[in-house]
């Protein structure tokens, strides 16, 4: 099917729809049949496949789990013999999967079991919920389906929230578009000593795939025609999904830690701004566009079932607890914000950025994030989202622009979570950040214009796992950030991705950075490592 007939196929949907607010209304939201179209109670939604019939690995796509809580576990898996199909090779048809939960790689000491059911609805993804656990403990996890077992994950619970853990090592990675390299630096994560994974966002970009993968460079297979075409419809979306989890990289890193996922925009369309998308189609055209995406990231995500979408809405924003040690609060700043000021890209700030009425986050996730912090009880408040928190200029003249798709384009929204963070008592505050390719490290000033101002936390930006290609140590434009922001206390162009050590006096970021991604197999960096005290917020070298 070409991109114009897909367009068409999306305003033919769209003309008997309507605007966003029938959208979320239960009688219209059925007419979203593609997005929302969930196995009905109670019934047999579909015929029940004899899953012995299965002759190849349903497997391919590995195992997953996420988002820990002190007496949960949330297990993922999807059925798909054939990821690069349509229907992944299987019917439209239930399927019965086994798990297992152990206390150790070798299933000897099993402590839960039971079985689910995989829907053709949800593309034969599976999440499981496993409640009732002990507390900061490692487990082993499998799947069975017919005769056919799936590789064994690892997973953990949380802390007690009244625990007073000492430490806690986190990896933040983000972005990582399978045209522009191999997925290395997942190589390198499954073997960090880790107890859990944030990404980031753009988990999936929608750019077409070439025959030989892109910057890859494959010579040893051929990748199917379909994926060499912008990501549009829900059959889009879930065959970029089973290319990307099919990467062995990947299914690695999840195998071995848990994950706690946010998206940015490359999961459905490069710097779309809540209702608005970045080309020039029908509202209601991009939203079935969003249903889709969203409807597709579910069920590709280890996410816990609060996160399933309705239609083009999906709540992703979060909290979770490690102990009295730290508290995650997980951003959305792509769903709910206000279109980007001056027409998006690097612009001088005015009157239109400025605008106090804008927001990077509705006013809903903001006063969520505000109340989560003044009933926060943790030494360390960490913010784990999307774009550049702290200020970039990107000269040190007058003539500078700011990136209008980061917090510089929403200055006010900025403004109200740092007064908020201040008028909470939140002493240390991390923020963790993916989008921009690049490896930062920034001090969080109460005024980024007085160098001399209190620092009120720190920021710690990931690179991309591939997005960029190669990248260099000093990008071209070093040299002028680093004059033009003197809170910018690290710059670095590679890939990788960074690992952060809470403790209980201090936190210690080290940036991993891979030489390339155009080629496999490159070997891992420390491209830099800095410190930050608990009670005196501010990067200081390692």
């Amino acid at each position: 099917m070409t991109h114009s007939s897909h367009q068409q196929e999306l305003r033919d949907a769209a003309r008997n729809l309507g605007r966003r607010r029938f959208l979320t209304v239960t009688g219209a939201a059925a007419a979203l049949a593609f997005s929302v179209n969930l196995p009905a109670a109670g019934t047999a939604s579909a015929a029940e496949l004899d899953n012995r019939k299965i002759g190849e690995d349903p497997f391919t796509l590995g195992v997953a789990s996420g988002d820990p809580l002190p007496d949960s576990v949330l297990l993922w898996t999807r059925l798909a013999p054939r990821p690069y199909e349509p229907g992944s090779g299987l019917p439209r048809a239930r399927v019965q999967v086994r798990w297992e939960l152990a206390r150790d790689e070798r299933f000897s000491r099993i402590v839960r079991r039971g079985s689910a059911t995989a829907h053709p609805e949800f593309d034969h993804s599976v999440h499981v919920e496993i409640k009732g656990l002990d507390a900061d403990r490692v487990f082993y996890y499998r799947f069975r389906t017919g005769s056919w077992t799936s590789p064994t994950g690892r997973t953990r619970t949380a802390p007690a929230r009244a625990a007073r853990n000492s430490t806690l090592s986190l990896a933040a990675v983000s972005c990582q578009a399978y045209h522009d390299g191999y997925f290395t630096a997942y190589r390198h994560l499954a073997q960090e000593d880790v107890d859990v994974v944030f990404h980031l966002g753009d988990y999936l970009y929608e750019y077409a795939v070439n025959a030989t993968g892109g910057a890859r460079g494959y010579t040893d297979r051929t990748l199917p025609a379909h994926f060499n075409r912008e990501t549009v419809t829900l059959e889009d979306y879930r065959l970029r999904y089973g290319l990307y989890k099919s990467d062995p990289d990947l299914r690695a890193a999840h195998a071995a830690h848990p994950f706690v996922v946010t998206w940015d925009d490359h999961e459905t369309e490069n710097n779309y701004a809540g209702d608005t998308p970045e080309n020039d189609v029908p509202p209601e055209e991009f939203l079935l566009r969003r249903a889709a995406a969203y409807r597709a990231y579910w069920e590709n995500q280890p996410l816990r079932t609060p996160q399933r979408p309705t239609g083009p809405d999906m709540k992703l924003y979060r909290r979770l607890h490690f102990g009295r040690l730290a508290q995650f609060d997980i951003l959305d700043t792509r769903q709910y914000r206000s279109d980007q000021a001056y027409g998006d890209g690097w612009q001088k700030p005015g009157p239109e950025s400025e605008d106090p009425s804008r927001t990077l986050t509705g006013a809903a996730q903001e006063r969520w994030l505000l109340d989560g912090w003044r009933d926060s009880h943790a030494t360390w408040n960490v913010v784990p989202q999307q774009v550049a928190f702290a200020q970039r200029r990107d000269v040190p003249t007058d003539a500078f622009k700011l990136s209008m798709d980061a917090w510089d384009g929403y200055p006010a929204s900025r403004e109200r979570v740092l007064k908020g963070a201040e008028a909470a008592g939140i002493d240390n505050l991390m923020v963790l950040t993916g989008d921009v390719h690049v490896g930062y490290g920034f001090d969080l000033k109460k005024d980024f214009d007085d160098p001399s101002s209190r620092t009120l936390g720190t920021e710690i930006v990931a690179t991309s796992v591939t997005s960029g290609k190669n990248g260099s140590d000093k990008p071209a434009s070093w040299n002028n950030q680093m004059q033009a922001n003197p809170h910018m206390r690290f710059f670095n162009g590679r890939r990788g991705y960074a690992v952060v050590t809470l403790g209980a006096e201090r936190a210690r970021a080290d940036y991993r950075t891979v030489s390339a991604v155009t080629t496999p197999g490159a070997p891992l960096a420390t491209a830099g490592s800095f410190v930050t005290e608990v009670g005196n917020q501010g990067l200081t070298p390692a």
